[in-house]
Formats: C-alpha cells, sequence, structure tokens
C-alpha cells in the first residue's frame, strides 16, 4: 500500500492549525489547477493530491485518525465500519481490534485508541490477512486457536511494527519487537543561537524538559534524546532556523554584503565587518569593483560534526555620493576626465592565437 505523507503533500508541518493548512491549499490549488496547464498530465495528478491531502487534513476527524494510523489509516477505518460502534472506528465494540490500544502516531503526541473484541478469530486472522498477507492472517488467526496467551503474543509481535500495543498485556513486554513512535518538537532558533548553541524548555505530559541545542544546528537539525517523550518514547526536537537580515547560510558557510564608499573602493582602506564572532577588520584594495567577494577564513559558522567552522564571504557594494553641489560635480568632471576611464559596456578584443 503506497504511504502517501498529506503534509508533504501541502507543503505544511504536522502541527499546523485548520487556518494554515487552507491556506496553503488554496495557493497549491491555484498553482497546478488543469485550467492553467491543459493537457499537463502532471500538473492534472498534483492537483488530485493536493485535492486528496485537503480532504483528510481539513477533516479534523479524518485528520486524527491519518495521524494516529499513517498509511493505512483509511482501510482500518473502513475494516473495522461492519461491526464497529461508531462507523469508520476499527477499535469500537465489535471491531477486528477489540482489547487492542493504538497509542501516539507519527506525529507523537497522546492519541489512544481502545476497543474489545467480538471472541471472532477468524475475523481476526481475515484483517491481518489484507494488509500483511495470508502467512501473517495465519499466524494470527493460528495463534487465537492455539490459546489466549500464545494468542496475545503472537499478535502483539504482529501489532508491534504498527506501533499498536495490546492493551491487556501492557504490563508485559506488550511492545516488544516493535518501537512506540518518538515524540516530535519543532525549535525555532536564531542564527546566532545556532552559532553559538542554546536551550529549548520542551513541555511533555505536563513535564517541563531543557533541551541543550548544539552549536552549528541547521534547519532539519534532529536531536534525540531517548526515553524523554514520556511512556519510554524518544523525543526528537526538529530545529528550524529563522531568516537573517544580514547573513545567508550555505551550509557552515555565510555570505553578507558589505557597503563601502566610492573613495573606499578607488583608493583602498581598511574596512570593519561585523561577523556573528565580533566585528574584525578587511583590508580594500585600491581599484575594487562592486560585487568582488572576500573569503574571511575561519568566520562561518561551527561544525555540527567536525573541528573548525565555515567560511564568511563577503560581497562588496560601492555606495556612491548623492546630492552633489555644483562644486562637487565640477570637481567629479575634472576627476573623471582625468582618470579616462574606458567604455565598460565595449566589447573586449579577441585573443588571437599563438599569441
Amino acid at each position: 500500500m503506497e504511504y502517501r505523507d498529506y503534509y508533504e503533500t501541502l507543503g505544511v508541518p504536522r502541527t499546523a492549525s485548520q487556518a494554515e493548512i487552507k491556506k496553503a491549499f488554496r495557493k497549491l490549488a491555484r498553482e497546478v489547477h488543469p485550467d492553467k496547464r491543459p493537457g499537463d498530465h502532471a500538473a492534472e495528478k498534483r492537483f488530485k493530491d493536493v485535492n486528496e491531502a485537503n480532504a483528510v487534513l481539513s477533516d479534523p476527524a479524518k485528520r486524527q485518525r491519518y495521524d494516529a494510523l499513517g498509511a493505512n489509516w483509511e482501510a482500518l477505518s473502513r475494516a473495522g465500519a461492519g461491526g464497529a460502534g461508531r462507523a469508520g472506528d476499527p477499535f469500537a465494540a465489535g471491531g477486528p481490534f477489540t482489547g487492542y490500544a493504538f497509542a501516539g502516531g507519527p506525529g507523537g503526541g497522546n492519541v489512544r485508541y481502545e476497543f474489545r473484541t467480538s471472541g471472532d478469530p477468524g475475523a481476526f486472522s481475515d484483517f491481518f490477512e489484507t494488509f500483511f498477507g495470508r502467512a501473517a492472517g495465519a499466524r494470527a488467526g493460528g495463534a487465537r486457536a492455539g490459546g489466549a496467551r500464545a494468542g496475545a503474543g503472537s499478535i502483539d509481535d504482529l501489532l508491534a511494527g504498527m506501533g499498536l500495543e495490546n492493551e491487556r498485556g501492557a504490563g508485559n513486554g506488550a511492545r516488544r519487537g516493535g518501537r512506540p513512535a518518538a515524540v516530535e518538537a519543532t525549535a525555532e532558533l536564531d542564527l546566532e543561537e545556532a552559532f553559538h548553541g542554546t536551550a529549548r524548555i520542551v513541555e511533555i505530559d505536563g513535564k517541563r524538559l531543557e533541551v541543550k541545542i548544539p552549536r552549528g544546528v541547521d534547519s532539519g537539525s534532529r536531536i534525540r534524546l531517548a526515553g524523554k517523550g514520556g511512556d519510554g518514547r524518544d523525543l526528537v526536537v526538529v530545529v528550524r532556523i529563522r531568516l537573517h537580515p544580514t547573513f545567508t547560510r550555505r551550509g557552515a558557510d555565510l555570505e553578507r554584503d558589505l557597503p563601502i564608499s566610492l573613495d573606499e573602493a578607488l583608493l583602498g582602506g581598511e574596512v570593519p565587518v561585523g561577523t556573528l564572532k565580533g566585528r574584525v577588520m578587511l583590508t580594500i584594495p585600491a581599484g575594487t569593483q562592486a560585487g568582488k567577494t572576500f573569503r574571511l577564513a575561519g568566520q562561518g559558522m561551527p561544525r555540527l560534526k567536525g573541528d573548525g567552522s565555515g567560511d564568511l564571504y563577503v560581497r562588496v557594494r560601492v555606495v556612491l555620493p548623492t546630492d552633489l553641489d555644483h562644486d562637487a560635480r565640477a570637481a567629479a568632471r575634472k576627476f573623471l576626465d582625468l582618470a579616462r576611464q574606458p567604455d565598460p559596456r565595449a566589447p573586449r578584443p579577441t585573443p588571437t592565437a599563438g599569441r
């Protein structure tokens, strides 16, 4: 069964609000609407996927089941519809998973579904055969037929791979053979915090936990704390770095513009440059052109893995004087006549071969 990540399809995080989901859907729907790209089959498929993702995530009930059950959410709901007390809920009384509970989900959280079995081992094994093939269905059915203890152990092994746990055996290694889904939290950092390292407070089940963020993290960095997510789950902190008004980050390297005066560009000089470590002096050679880039070694971001730091690339931007009075304009004209600058737009002569 192909798994579609509806959050990725809409380009929103799993923590997105309903308003954010609606906004993302409207934007994408306008961009990929088939009327704008007639005959483009890829756009048609993309439009269909966007609509499908919105249909699930914009419905709180469907979204809750999708978050809890992941790839099998729809099929699991259909499987439970026939005998469930609540339509579409396989965990309700009479559903195929009565007596088992699902805790957590792909996005973490404390969602918990409970259900009670009808006692029909045939229906249970048929359900597993639907998702895991005939061998799995036979194992589940045979386990039930062999006795309660054997049934619980074998079914637990199958459920563990789905993040399901047998509520009745929860105290006896019910999650053996599988690992509960981790709880995820997002930490938004300024670039300065990523440079120096920082800490964030995460609240899990009413408990406040301080998470230390190491130097050099980048957007997408994941910090895993084993067993800190509650109920034995891991806590994964996903880092997001905010845009900086001065610096642009490229891995461990940084880039920035540096405004200099006409005087500094023509005659050269030393110019102060702000870095995330502090201020340094950059020597500008005489005749420096606008757009020239200087590399300041080791003035970039600390490397998250390994020693040292990246570099800082400083791109020069020449700022010309404005509002010249009569005397200043006359002096500028005299200077330019003396400088005799060639036309920078004139084509350069082609080098002669052999010379």
